[in-house]
């Protein structure tokens, strides 16, 4: 067997699905050719591999490189402001309905140059970074006008070429109603659907669109319509689904064979039976559960009931989850939502994958896949969620 590089004296957390926890091989070796794994396994099974430069990890684990499939990383400033605010007593629904949350957000996002936002979520990616990350999702939905909407998905694609990560761009157009369309929320609803999306995909700027059903946000009347268009236009969808309310978004979610559906909070056994059903991953985001100091978590044990995919991810934005770390990410779901490590490990690397529609290439070592690797000191995979804060990784190979 040829190989440009071997991986020796390593551990792997394949996370490929089994009776052994995370996939696990100790003693292990690993070829790459060609950016993919051509072999991994046991060192004392290892073929003879020509060509290859060997490298000593020293005892060092390797996992997928970790995968944050929920992120609003470009926006303009902050909102410092509303956390404060919050810790004062004021809810989200409040603030929202008072025109803060998201709309705040849309006036610096619109006012802010394609190289200030740039700049700014080079910096909130660098913190993913170096806690792993080698593929990220990121969504608009701060624009929430043609003009800006294109320019936050430029700036994502424009991150994917310069950042040495994968990224997946989501049209999210419904997010809010802007505060110039407040008297005719449908003129806006038309807008994003009839508009703002075919330009956006016309510019190749999409690979996913998703949609804010909540009864501050839109409806499912509405979403519905979005995602009509989105499947013309050939794109999956996803959703934020029941995050403070139960809204039936779990079930519309898997009407229309989503990704996902993301936060679910307010599912019922109905709606998760459905995500069930259409194979809708559940991404679940403990840091907005975290800033939004909730009390109803996500149905887990009904999650898990059904068979139902659990992801994790940051849902890293500048009102409710200003996460940046993906290992605080799984520290937070393991102790707010009782998920096990093992659990929570897969949801940032298999079920992540899953949730992008990219499992065929990324989110579990096997050979054949992508060679996208985390290599981390430590001694044991569940130590991924157990240390909050200490830096862990070794180093990312993509």
């Amino acid at each position: 067997m040829r190989a440009d590089r071997l991986l020796i004296d390593c551990h792997v957390a394949t996370m490929v699905e089994g009776n052994v926890p995370y996939g696990a091989i100790t003693d292990a070796a690993m070829a790459i050719k060609d950016g993919r794994i051509a072999w991994v396994g046991p060192r004392a099974d290892l073929p003879t591999v020509e060509g290859a430069r060997v490298e000593n990890l020293e005892g060092r684990w390797i996992t997928p490189g970790l995968i944050d499939c929920h992120t609003h990383l470009v926006f303009g400033g902050d909102r410092s402001a509303e956390f404060e605010q919050r810790l004062n007593g004021a809810t989200y629904e409040q603030i929202a309905r008072a025109g803060g949350g998201i709309v705040s957000s849309v006036a610096a996002t619109r006012a802010a140059s394609e190289d200030a936002l740039f700049a700014s979520a080079m910096r909130r990616l660098d913190g993913l970074k170096a806690t792993g990350v080698t593929t990220v999702e990121i969504k608009s939905g701060y624009g929430l006008d043609r003009e800006t909407e294109l320019k936050m998905l430029r700036v994502a694609r424009r991150m994917g070429r310069e950042c040495g990560v994968r990224v997946r761009t989501t049209y999210l157009g419904l997010h809010a109603v802007p505060p110039e369309y407040r008297d005719d929320r449908a003129a806006y609803v038309d807008l994003a659907i009839d508009d703002i999306l075919p330009a956006a995909h016309a510019e190749g700027l999409v690979d996913a669109v998703d949609a804010y059903c909540e009864p501050i946000a839109f409806s499912a009347a509405e979403v519905s319509r979005l995602f009509d268009k989105a499947r013309s236009l050939g794109l999956p969808v996803k959703l934020h689904a029941d995050q403070l309310s139960d809204g039936g978004g779990a079930a519309l979610a898997a009407r229309y064979h989503a990704l996902s559906a993301d936060h679910i909070e307010h599912a019922t056994e109905e709606g998760v039976a459905a995500m069930a059903a259409a194979g809708v991953v559940a991404v679940l985001l403990p840091g907005a559960y975290l800033m939004l100091r909730e009390t109803q978590a996500p149905p887990v044990d009904l999650l898990r009931r059904h068979g139902v995919r659990m992801a994790v991810a940051t849902d890293c934005n500048p009102g409710t989850s200003p996460v940046a770390s993906m290992t605080a990410a799984l520290n937070l779901a393991c102790v707010q939502f009782r998920l096990t490590p093992q659990e929570a490990l897969a949801g940032a690397t298999r079920e992540a994958a899953r949730a992008l529609g990219l499992l065929d290439q990324i989110g579990t070592l096997e050979a054949d896949k992508r060679a996208d690797l985390a290599i981390w000191n430590i001694t044991r995979p569940a130590e991924l969620a157990y240390w909050l804060g200490k830096p862990l990784l070794h180093q990312t190979r993509g």
